[in-house]
């Protein structure tokens, strides 16, 4: 899909959400340095594709940012966060359950950005049986969580 029809996308599904229940856009940190450690921080690549992101999501009425306690997550989140005004909370890697609960008592749409590894778990705890793997050089993908009774999953690829 090409970055027009992803972004003319989004607007098209809030519409269509919009006296639904929340969005939910779920995706892994953006590309982190070589060095750093445990801990590295963004790339020049990861910085770019957290600014593309911030773009892709400019008009979907975020209200709720969840990172994790690693940088990577929080400066993929940064330019959403700030572009929405909104302050991430943090919440553990590896802590599905308190996030979930988080997710299905939002009263507004919602960026998580997490880890490849926890992604999978956290669609199946929002309901999507779809089985999910992010591999290990994919930094591209948006899942859209659109949440209720019957959670639907939308999943997108986003350039920059």
């Amino acid at each position: 899909m090409n970055r027009l029809a992803l972004i003319l996308s989004l607007p098209f599904l809030l519409a269509v959400t919009a006296n639904a229940a929340p969005t939910i856009f779920i995706v892994r940190h953006a590309e982190k340095a070589s060095t750093g450690g445990n801990d590295p921080d963004l790339s020049p690549q990861g910085k770019k594709r957290a600014d593309a992101l911030a773009q892709i999501l400019k008009d979907s009425q975020i209200t709720s940012v969840f990172v994790t306690e690693l940088k990577r997550t929080q400066e993929t989140a940064a330019p959403t966060a700030k572009a929405a005004q909104v302050t991430p909370t943090v919440i553990p890697a590896n802590d599905i359950g308190p996030l979930v609960e988080k997710l299905r008592a939002l009263s507004g749409n919602a960026l998580v950005v997490g880890h490849g590894n926890t992604i999978p778990e956290v669609l199946k705890a929002l309901g999507i049986a779809t089985a999910v793997s992010v591999p290990e050089d994919d930094y591209n993908e948006i899942f859209v969580v659109m949440a209720g009774d019957t959670s639907q999953l939308l999943r997108l690829h986003y350039p920059f």
